[in-house]
């Protein structure tokens, strides 16, 4: 925008002004409004009230039980904040000379190296700022591998199973390729023969969470990884699942060659709208030429944010990623370490056991097997015998004062319920979740209209979602 500098004193120079004699800024004539803006006339207790009010209503894992299917919505430790919050870190500016922020480039370098080793990769960038950002940039990757070897335009099919979160085929059909579905094999893994006969010459990877979205760990994994291999395909990891075996097993060591990392699920940085996320991307060497640049690198014993990588994809993100969000999760992979990293992994993986067997009797399990951070339940012999839906189940687990489970996911399941627990959940909790699910069952057979029309204490009662799908309101008026 052009601005019109105004002085007191003119005269001086800006480096020169005292104190109190201050540039201000005003916008060109052009640029400025010749009516006021329409905005309310409240006071100062009325806007704290008002706000108050919305936190009151909102509701997140500081006020109950948020049992999010694949979402790992986990505690945000308040350690994490603080680091963010101090003046070296939170005062930065993003175009500041590399020499006066060693100490910013040192974190992501140590954030680097550390989930690296956590996840058996060699090299990381944090810019993407979301998860499904994050598996974009990994298969843009994957995509410009196979164009530096000549196979660009031959390798045009990016295999996915049935069961994977819906942002992986929308990922690689937004890179140009064509999508084509693994079906799951009974035990709710991989059908490997299926796999087996889809990978050819024409294979430039595959799409795969480990645990899956059933919350089932592949058991054939190294020979799945293998399949693709041989193919000449790369295999591409959905970090979402990665807080079942974090500190276990390593997705590298699995035969996955790319990866994304829900910061703000797996290392506890806040999540949607206490955002914003980030969606790191780490790789194996084979990669490394492609990563977004810059990257950060050492010359002449200093650390620089380098541009020298010729082969790069690009920018995917301005500047550099959500930086204090990689300060968030450094420090909370440092807090915890190498021991509290796998017993963060374990006790997601108990409490989702516990809940599992504590529902198997009001509920039926889709796959009744030692699940890992999450499981899914079917409601369809409910629903046939009471006409109560899991949707209906949901809404009532609101008055209860839990956050409803990921419901009709994964879509292979009918009538689903996807709960994860998260390890940061006390078996007293998990067991009143058990008792207000139980309750909400037995309503179902007693009072199914009650269910029907629930919630019945929420601020916002049952929206109409068709309708509000088919007819969004794209826009606020503020002078109604």
């Amino acid at each position: 925008m052009k601005l019109i500098f105004e002085r007191s004193r003119p005269g001086h120079g800006c480096d020169m002004l005292p104190a109190n004699d201050v540039p201000t800024l005003q916008p060109a004539a052009e640029y400025t409004r010749q009516t006021a803006p329409n905005l309310p006339e409240i006071t100062e207790g009325e806007i704290s009230r008002h706000y108050s009010e919305l936190e009151r209503n909102s509701r997140g894992v500081n006020n109950g039980f948020y049992p999010l299917g694949s979402c790992t919505m986990k505690y945000n430790p308040k350690i994490n904040d603080e680091m963010a919050a101090l003046p070296g870190f939170a005062e930065l500016h993003p175009l500041q000379p590399p020499h006066t922020v060693q100490g910013a480039l040192q974190v992501m370098q140590m954030a680097e190296e550390l989930l690296d080793e956590i996840t058996g990769m060699d090299c990381m960038t944090f810019q993407p700022a979301a998860g499904a950002h994050g598996e974009y940039t990994g298969i843009a990757m994957i995509k410009a591998y196979h164009k530096k070897r000549g196979e660009g335009k031959t390798r045009t099919k990016m295999l996915v199973p049935d069961a994977a979160h819906g942002t992986n085929p929308a990922s690689a059909a937004m890179n140009g390729y064509t999508v084509v579905t693994i079906p799951s094999a009974p035990d709710g893994g991989v059908d490997v023969e299926a796999l087996r006969a889809a990978a050819g010459a024409d294979t430039a990877g595959l799409m795969l969470t480990n645990p899956n979205t059933l919350g089932l760990f592949e058991k054939n994994i190294c020979e799945i990884t293998q399949i693709v291999h041989d193919a000449g395909g790369l295999n591409y990891y959905d970090g979402a699942n990665l807080n079942a075996i974090m500190g276990i097993v390593r997705p590298g060591d699995m035969g996955f060659d790319v990866i994304h990392l829900n910061l703000h699920k797996t290392f506890s940085t806040p999540h949607g709208g206490g955002g914003p996320g980030s969606g790191a991307v780490g790789c194996k060497t084979i990669l490394a030429p492609f990563l977004p640049r810059p990257v950060v690198a050492q010359e002449g014993g200093t650390l620089v944010l380098s541009n020298d990588i010729p082969d790069s994809i690009g920018k995917v993100r301005s500047f550099y990623g959500n930086f204090l969000i990689t300060l968030r999760a450094l420090c909370y992979v440092l807090t915890l370490g190498q021991q509290g990293i796998p017993a963060a992994a374990t006790g997601a993986v108990l409490n989702a056991n516990y809940l599992m067997r504590k529902l198997a009797t009001p509920a039926e399990i889709a796959y009744n097997r030692t699940c890992m951070h999450e499981f899914v339940l079917s409601m369809k012999t409910l629903k046939k015998e009471t006409g109560v839906s899991a949707l209906d189940l949901a809404k009532g687990l609101l008055d209860y004062g839990i956050h409803p489970p990921t419901m009709y996911f994964p879509l292979i399941v009918e009538e689903a319920l996807m709960f994860e627990p998260t390890e940061t959940e006390s078996i007293e909790t998990l067991a009143e979740a058990a008792e207000a699910f139980r309750a909400l069952v037995a309503l179902a057979h007693q009072n199914p209209e009650a269910l029907h029309s629930a919630p019945h204490s929420t601020p916002v009662r049952r929206p109409d979602e068709v309708g509000a799908a088919r007819n969004p309101v794209l826009k606020y008026d503020f002078a109604r």
